[in-house]
Order: C-alpha cells, then sequence, then structure tokens
C-alpha cells in the first residue's frame, strides 16, 4: 500500500508484510473439478489433499490442494521453499471464459476513493465472493490509487506519471492485459477551444517522466463523484480554480478557491492551476458549454484503449513476469525489498486464466522476496504478471461452498486484523440459482476430551453457490462413539482419537474427521487465576484453558478434568472449587485437574491471593533514561502523572521520535542507569498495564540474569491499540536465573516494512507485577544448607549427617538425586503415580510433572523441554538435580575434586 510522501519531491512507492490461518473442508464422496494444467488428470476435492498434488520443475513449488469458491473460480494452495524458509500462497484462478464469474475492482466505502475500507468490508459491501488488496496509495493522503482504474467498465482513476508502473486489466470481451498505461485527455469548451486533461481523481504527487516537480501545478484534472472528499486533493501547494460542470454546462466557477463541496452525481468538477486556471477563466464561463473525451493508451505498443471495452483495470507496481519467464523489474524495488507478503495478479499463455495471488507471511509461512515471487508465479502458470501491495495490506477473503459470505483466507499480519485500504480486485459470480448439488460440514475439527463441537450443515448448487438448507432435516453420526460421541445433535469429545462425523439428509450426505486430543498435544492448562484462598467454605471460579501445540486456544469445563484435592478436602463443578475442609496445619493447598494427565493447579494459601505489585512508579527512587541503539533517534523517559484509566497514578512514559533515524531502531525506557531494578525471586509471567499508541511497533521487556545473560520479553508484537490495557507475557520458558534485573522496557520499529509503523509515538507504563509461584504458601518450607556427595548414601542438613537409601548419580554430564530426601530437608513433597510413571513434585507456590525417560517437565500447568530426563534405578526413581532444585527455589554448587553437591533456601 505505501507511498510515503514526507515532501511532495519526495514520493516513494513502497510494500508490505503479514500472516494467516488456512480452514480445512473435507467433503463426502469425490467432486471432480477439472483437469490440473499440464497434467491432464482430474483432482478430487476431498477438502485440501494431504500429499502434494503436483510438483512445479524448480521443485521449489507444490501444489497442497485446491477448492472451488464459485462456478469458473477456484482456490488452490502452494508451498513454496525460498531462502528463509516455507511460505504458503494462495492463488485464486478465474476462468475469464466462464460466463458466470468475472472480476472487478472494490472502492473504498460506497465504492468512491478516499473513504478507506478493508478487503473484507468491500467484498461484503459489494459481494464479492472472493478479493485481495489492490494499488499502492499515498498512507499520507487522501486515499485515491496511484495507479489507473476501471470499475464496472468506468474509469474511476488515470495512471499516475511515474515509471515502470504496470496495471492489470480486463476486456469486455475477457482478455486479460498486464502493461504500462498512459492517460490522453481533453476538455473542449464551447467557444471550440481546448486544453488537455492531466488526469481523473489523482491525489497530488510528484511526476518522475514528464520531469515535473508537481503533479497539479498548470494542469488541469477532472474529478467525479467518485471522489468523495471536498478537498481536491488535500494540502495542495497549489491554488485551485475549479469549475463545476452538471449535464454538460458550467454552473459555478471558483476564482483562486475551492468550490467546497463534494461532487454531485450529474456532473464533475474540473480542478484547474496556473496556466490551466487562465484557460479556464477565459473560456469556461458560467452558462458554457462543455465536453470532455480521454482514452488510455498502451506504451509498449502505442495502441489506444476505450476505457468503456475494459470490464476493469487496476495500477500496480512493477512487472515480475513475462512470457512465462522471471523478468526484469520496471521500477526499483529497494523500498519493497525483503522478505515478506505479497500480492500479485497474472494470467495465463491461453488467456483463458486470471491468477490473484497472496503469499502469507505468519507463524506458518515467512513470506518472499520479490525474485521468489518471480519463481513462485512463473511454477504456477502465469504468463505475464505483476506486483500489487503487499506486506501488511496483503489480504485475501474467500468464501466456502455453502456459505453466503467470504470470510479471511489466512490471518494478516496483524492478525485478524484488516487493514483499511483503497481498492482491491474482486470475484463475482452472476450464475443463476440452480439445483441442489452438495453439502458441507462446517465446526470444529479437534476437540478436547469433555469438549462440546459446534456444527453446521451447509447446501451449495450445481454453479457453487450457497444452496438454502433451513428446511432440511439432518441427522448426525459417528463413526466411533467411544471417540466422539453424539446424542441429540450434541457432539462431544469423548477420548483421544480420530472419527468421522456424518451429516445427512435423505440421499445427500457429508462427513469431515474430529480429532479428539490427548494430553500429548496440550502445552499449557491453566484454571482460573491459578489461587485462591485455602478457608473452609471458600469458593474459587476455575474455567479451564487448554491451549494447543499448534497455537489453539480452547475452553472446557472444569468437571471433565479428575481433581486431586492436597491439604484439604474439596470438590469441583460448574467451573467452581469449594473448600469443604482444610486439614490440620496446612499453610498450603493444591487443586490437581488433570486433562488426559496433563495437569492443571490451583495454589491455595492459608493468607489468601495475594498481588505483587512490584512496581506502580508511585515513589521511584532510581533514574529513568531515555536511550536509543541510532544516533538520530531522539525522546524522553520519565515518570509523569497518569492520564484515562490511571489519572490517579503516575506512570512511566515513553515518548519517542525516529524520523530522521534508519534501520532497525529501538526507543529505551532505560531503569536505574545501566543496573536495572532488581527482581528476587522466579516469576512465571508478567503483568503490566500499557497505554498504546497504535503505532504498529513492536513492544519489549529486556531482563538480565544473575548470570548476565540477557532476556527478552514480547509485550506486544505490534502495539494495535490507543488507550490503557493490561498486558499479560509468559516468562516460564525464558529459563534464566534468579536474582534478575528489569533493565529496559522499549519500543523498537524493525527495518522492514518500515513505512507501515509511525516513527513517532508516545507509550505509557504502569503497575508492573510478576507472578512468583516460589512465594505462595511459603510458610512451612525450611531454610538453610545440604550436602550430598555422588555415589555415597549420606547427607548433611545444616551440619546434621542422616543416611539416604539411594545415593546420587551422574550420568552424561548431568546430576541425578533422590528427590525425597530433598523435600524432606528444605520442605514439599512428592507423589509417584506408578502407572504413569509420573513423579509429581509440590514446594510452595511450585507443582512439577516429570515421567521416567521423558524429556520434558509440566510446570505449573506449562509444558517445558528439558535436557534430561527422570530414571529409575534400583527400584527408586532419580530426578535430574539443577532442574528441579531451581524451579524449587533453591541454588545449587557443584565441587568438582570431591564430587559434592551443596543446596542452599
Amino acid at each position: 500500500m505505501f507511498l510515503s510522501n514526507k515532501k511532495q519531491s519526495e514520493v516513494k512507492v513502497n510494500g508490505r508484510g503479514i500472516a494467516k490461518r488456512w480452514a480445512v473442508l473435507t467433503l463426502a464422496g469425490v467432486l471432480w473439478i477439472g483437469p490440473v494444467a499440464g497434467t491432464g488428470a482430474l483432482i478430487p476435492l476431498n477438502g485440501w489433499m494431504s500429499a502434494p498434488i503436483a510438483s512445479a520443475a524448480s521443485g521449489s513449488t507444490v501444489k497442497l490442494g485446491e477448492e472451488i469458491i464459485t462456478s469458473g473460480a477456484t482456490l488452490l494452495k502452494y508451498r513454496f521453499k525460498g531462502s528463509k524458509g516455507t511460505a504458503l500462497a494462495d492463488i485464486i484462478r478465474v476462468d475469464l471464459q466462464n460466463p458466470y464469474v468475472k472480476l472487478d475492482v472494490m472502492t473504498g466505502k460506497n465504492g468512491q476513493f478516499t473513504t478507506r475500507q478493508s478487503t473484507g468490508g468491500m467484498a461484503k459491501e459489494t459481494g464479492a465472493v472472493a478479493g485481495v488488496n489492490g494499488d499502492y496509495f499515498n498512507t499520507s493522503s487522501e486515499g485515491a490509487p496511484i495507479g489507473g482504474q476501471v470499475s464496472k467498465g468506468v474509469l474511476m482513476s488515470t495512471p499516475s506519471d511515474l515509471t515502470g508502473m504496470y496495471a492489470f486489466a480486463v476486456t469486455k470481451d475477457g482478455s486479460p492485459m498486464v502493461e504500462q498505461f498512459t492517460f490522453e485527455g481533453t476538455v473542449k469548451a464551447g467557444d471550440g477551444s481546448s486544453f488537455s486533461l492531466a488526469g481523473m481523481n489523482k491525489a497530488s504527487y510528484s511526476p518522475e517522466t514528464s520531469g515535473g516537480n508537481y503533479s497539479h501545478s498548470n494542469a488541469m484534472y477532472i474529478y467525479t463523484s467518485a471522489w468523495k472528499a471536498i478537498e481536491r486533493p488535500k494540502n495542495s501547494s497549489t491554488t485551485p480554480t475549479e469549475i463545476l460542470v452538471q449535464n454538460g454546462v458550467v454552473t459555478q466557477v471558483s476564482d483562486n478557491a475551492t468550490l467546497n463541496m463534494t461532487v454531485p452525481q450529474d456532473g464533475y468538477i474540473l480542478r484547474t492551476h496556473g496556466k490551466a486556471a487562465d484557460y479556464a477563466k477565459a473560456h469556461l464561463t458560467v452558462g458554457q458549454t462543455v465536453e470532455t473525451s480521454y482514452h488510455l493508451r498502451v506504451k509498449s505498443t502505442g495502441s489506444e484503449v476505450d476505457p468503456s471495452n475494459l470490464q476493469m483495470m487496476i495500477g500496480g507496481h512493477t512487472i515480475l513476469v513475462n512470457d512465462g519467464q522471471k523478468t526484469s523489474f520496471s521500477r526499483s524495488t529497494t523500498s519493497i525489498g525483503g522478505t515478506r507478503a505479497r500480492t500479485a495478479l497474472g494470467y495465463s499463455r491461453d488467456k483463458r486464466y486470471a491468477y490473484v495471488i497472496a503469499v502469507e507471511k505468519n507463524g506458518n509461512s515467512v513470506g518472499v522476496s520479490l525474485s521468489e515471487l518471480q519463481t513462485l508465479m512463473k511454477d504456477i502458470g502465469v504468463w505475464k504478471g505483476m506486483n500489487l501491495d503487499g506486506g501488511g495490506s496483503t489480504t485475501m477473503v474467500t468464501r466456502d461452498l455453502g456459505d453466503t459470505t467470504a470470510g479471511l483466507t489466512f490471518n494478516t499480519e496483524y492478525g485478524t486484523e484488516q487493514r483499511s485500504i483503497v481498492n482491491g480486485v474482486g470475484v463475482y459470480t452472476n450464475a443463476p440459482k440452480g439445483t441442489l448439488k452438495g453439502f458441507t460440514i462446517k465446526g470444529n475439527k479437534t476437540l478436547l476430551i469433555g469438549q462440546t463441537g459446534s456444527y453446521s450443515f451447509k447446501g451449495y448448487d450445481n454453479y457453487y453457490n450457497p444452496f438454502d438448507t433451513s428446511k432440511v432435516q439432518v441427522t448426525w453420526k459417528s463413526s466411533n462413539p467411544a471417540v466422539v460421541s453424539v446424542s441429540g445433535g450434541v457432539v462431544k469429545g469423548a477420548k483421544p482419537g480420530t472419527a468421522t462425523l456424518t451429516a445427512s439428509s435423505g440421499s445427500a450426505s457429508a462427513t469431515t474427521k474430529v480429532t479428539v486430543l490427548g494430553a500429548d498435544e496440550i502445552s499449557s492448562l491453566t484454571a482460573g487465576t491459578g489461587t485462591g484462598s485455602l478457608t473452609a467454605g471458600a469458593k474459587i471460579a476455575v474455567p479451564v484453558t487448554a491451549k494447543t501445540k499448534d497455537g489453539q486456544s480452547v475452553s472446557i469445563t472444569s468437571d471433565a478434568l479428575k481433581w486431586e484435592f492436597i491439604g484439604f478436602k474439596g470438590s469441583v463443578k460448574d467451573n467452581q472449587l469449594t473448600v469443604n475442609t482444610v486439614d490440620a496445619g496446612v499453610k498450603t493447598g493444591y487443586a490437581i485437574g488433570r486433562y488426559d494427565g496433563f495437569s492443571a493447579v490451583v495454589f491455595l494459601s492459608a493468607g489468601g491471593a495475594s498481588t505483587n505489585n512490584w512496581e506502580n512508579f508511585e515513589n521511584v527512587s532510581y533514574s529513568v533514561d531515555f536511550t536509543s541503539n541510532v544516533e538520530g533517534v531522539t525522546g524522553t523517559a520519565a515518570v509523569v502523572q497518569g492520564d484515562g484509566d490511571h489519572a490517579n497514578s503516575k506512570v512511566l512514559e515513553l515518548n519517542y521520535d525516529m524520523t530522521n533515524g534508519s534501520g532497525k531502531m529501538y526507543a529505551y525506557a532505560q531503569l536505574n542507569g545501566t543496573s536495572g531494578k532488581t527482581l528476587e525471586q522466579a516469576a512465571t509471567s508478567i503483568s503490566i498495564d500499557v497505554r498504546g499508541d497504535k503505532s504498529l511497533n513492536w513492544l519489549r521487556a529486556e531482563l538480565e540474569d544473575a548470570q548476565g545473560k540477557t532476556a527478552y520479553i514480547d509485550l506486544a508484537k505490534v502495539i494495535d491499540w490507543n488507550g490503557w490495557k493490561t498486558i499479560n507475557a509468559d516468562m516460564s520458558g525464558l529459563n534464566i536465573s534468579y536474582p534478575a534485573k528489569l533493565k529496559r522496557l522499549y519500543v523498537v520499529n524493525v527495518a522492514e516494512g518500515q513505512d507501515e509503523r509511525a516513527k513517532t509515538g508516545n507509550v505509557a507504563f504502569d503497575n508492573i507485577s510478576f507472578n512468583t509461584p516460589g512465594t505462595v504458601g511459603t510458610e512451612g518450607l525450611k531454610k538453610g544448607t545440604a550436602q550430598m556427595t555422588i555415589g555415597q548414601k549420606s547427607m548433611t542438613v545444616n551440619g546434621t549427617p542422616t543416611t539416604i537409601d539411594a545415593a546420587p548419580m551422574t550420568r552424561d554430564g548431568s546430576t541425578y538425586v533422590p528427590i525425597k530426601y530433598v523435600l524432606d530437608a528444605f520442605g514439599g513433597q512428592a507423589k509417584w503415580n506408578a502407572g504413569d510413571q509420573r513423579i509429581t513434585i509440590m514446594r510452595g507456590g511450585v507443582l512439577m510433572d516429570l515421567t521416567v525417560g521423558k524429556k520434558e517437565v509440566v510446570l505449573n500447568g506449562k509444558r517445558q523441554s528439558t535436557d534430561v530426563a527422570p530414571v529409575v534405578l534400583g527400584g527408586r526413581t532419580l530426578v535430574p538435580l539443577r532442574l528441579v532444585s531451581e524451579q524449587l527455589g533453591m541454588t545449587v554448587k557443584w565441587e568438582q575434586e570431591t564430587k559434592t553437591i551443596t543446596l542452599q533456601s
């Protein structure tokens, strides 16, 4: 999308970044969708094929599957291996010879410029079954495309006078073009005189090929009702004379001023300056008749193109593919370089197919460079193609079979948020209502044990458009009721495994596979806030959230977990934990809920749950300074009086200006010089109130641990909000030693896609809290020193020797000890589950599950990988000492000569 426009003489065309999600659809039976290019084979549509269907000659592009959107439009998915890794590409292939489908340009809101709208919003407003983002535009200007545009056969914008800018067009007889176009137009007054038109509905810019310094100087532009804004263009450095023409007659003339009105539907406004204004004042007086004529011209051939003969046209950037091969860029790509999300258009050699291309950039896809995009386009069969706006603008929406509207095909760079843009390419169907052809099932592809799934049954006709099934009676059936049960239309996960869910009505049916996840697929399990009061009669909300390894967050009822209570007697029902009685002398209780063996824990303290407000900035005794990695970046960092929700408290405010910087730029709020503020206890998460500035920059915190190692916390990958909100960030995987120091809170503006993000802004911080489980329930925990020696069945605790029944040992460089004696010495307890070969360790606010032979630990409900695993030796389970003891709040020292281990708490 971007053209930055610091000055009228500095217009730069830029690109952008992205991320995504893919929906999988499985249908009963086989749906043949026609030959694959170059193979002659027929491909069944059973959702996305699980195995590659075709591999391109280069070996870097592999087709994963395809799915029909509507008659004549098919969504294809490819995997591309580039220099930075694997990228996913989503391509809408449109059959330009199919009478029931067409391409057109979607524009802003209500089909007007200066009214930016998301791709999905434009598709919904215009009824498109699919679409992508479109042309570049000046982000600091009103919101009009840089290139030419024809929509519904009407010229709405003319090409800018810039070098190497291509456009994609389709004639009304369905023939595609990728060419550079110029505009030629004339205004003829009733007295027979004429003056040339410079363009239509254009924002101001700096022309390149004609050598002009300012687009609207000494020029005449025509503005139609497609331009909604009152000003034409805004913040112009020239003073216009404007002429309103209605029904071919001049009705108003402003002298060196704007008309201060929107353009009426029955007319247009001529915006003139300098020589053009002189002509207008002499020849375009009120009552004078006016005629306009204009056309486009193809640069390469010189042939004239009547816009009324075009079905659509949209501007873009450089050409990418010509004659089926990668070609030299027609325009500098420096400002749109890097590995990014990309959008492009092209057509096949026989001109039958148009390709609408979007390459994802997210957790599953690294994006591509422009050179790699060329390779991808060549591989999929593009004969001639060009680049569209990319990066953060790259967005694709498609309508799934049976649905009535198009939804996001994959997540954008900012998740599900879609950027507002000036135009896009839409895919439209004009097929008549057809007869029922088939059904689809929409709903959960994965369930947890005890989770209820939501499923819908939708129909489509022989043109692959939605078919009303509201009066159709549907019967549901599971192929494996032991895994997925169906009762009264309610589908529920019963145990780990996979089952086929079938929906049928008469002779029609559809199926989808549903997988019930087991403990191995869970990365974390949380129950409520994880803390509560250990008091008889206490009631604690414990809604359970599971996070899967693939990033899904799933809410499940607490009743689906098997609960165990240590230190008290209680019960769990309807997402509520009730403390019935407390065991005598117990200060810390544990409610452990297990999902297929995976644990969630609620810590209950006799003193109740406490809040660790580590820093609220009310009484700061240390310095706060602004620093940066780049000399040109300036700003301030200071403790000031808050605003909004924090008006009654002091906050740390960080102001930054990166305008004069370059590359990857940081703006730091540095605490206590270079020393930072100390965090004594091990922390599993941080909570912090942040006032965002919607700069789209990256927000981070930096810590230094006791060993001098630096650790970074991503508070927000994108600052996409204004005002105050609370951020919670996980720290359990940092693997740092304590005490640690919080040294910096800061904003990052990375070099790639920098034009998408604000270079100036201000953020603020308040109420920093750390979750330090080791401080919960510390009553009963012991302090002191213990020593053990490798191979010896003895242990000294605070100077007193005692016998132990299993000696510490070393294996593969790690030390193992019988954990029972460590807990006896310092407080805590352990439980052994022989069936699962699992040892559960509890001390204070820490609960750990370790399994014999498994190099992982579940720490307070979060799965973590480890380098070592527990072992069984001589009937006694030994655990990795350093892994366990440091998580339990102890320090470990090793004496190499004597093979002595010293533990302190």
